[in-house]
């Protein structure tokens, strides 16, 4: 996949969380898991295209890194949320699934990247 076509799929990852969560109850317990869902699921778009712009392949992991990290967070924000209401499930599977690609897709990647930082294999990055 190219870095156009994955910087395009992160943004509309966030564009469809943000849309979700528009459809669920606003209760205090949700608001707080809304904030944190917006914030990661944004920031797994927002820190890809700053991993395009790395200065070199060691930056590009750390920031790929960065990337993992918060889509792995938005999985458990939607996993939570699932079971806590039964508003728009199908969209949050599918939501889950997308964001389940994308972290496979960023795991592919570190390793790649990982590979050529470090052909012998001796040590992680």
């Amino acid at each position: 996949m190219e870095a156009r076509d994955l910087k395009q799929r992160t943004k509309q990852f966030s564009i469809d969380t943000a849309k979700y969560l528009y459809k669920l109850p606003k209760d205090a317990t949700f608001l707080a898991y809304h904030r944190q869902l917006v914030r990661c699921s944004s920031s797994v778009g927002a820190n890809y295209r700053a991993a395009c712009r790395a200065k070199s392949d060691r930056d590009f992991l750390n920031k790929l890194k960065i990337v993992e990290e918060e889509c792995d967070e938005s999985m458990f924000f939607l996993e939570l949320i699932n079971e806590l209401t039964e508003v728009e499930n199908e969209t949050n599977i599918r939501l889950q699934k997308e964001a389940n690609e994308l972290l496979s897709i960023i795991v592919a990647s570190i390793n790649t990247v990982r590979k050529r930082l470090n052909p012998s294999g001796n040590s992680k990055s």
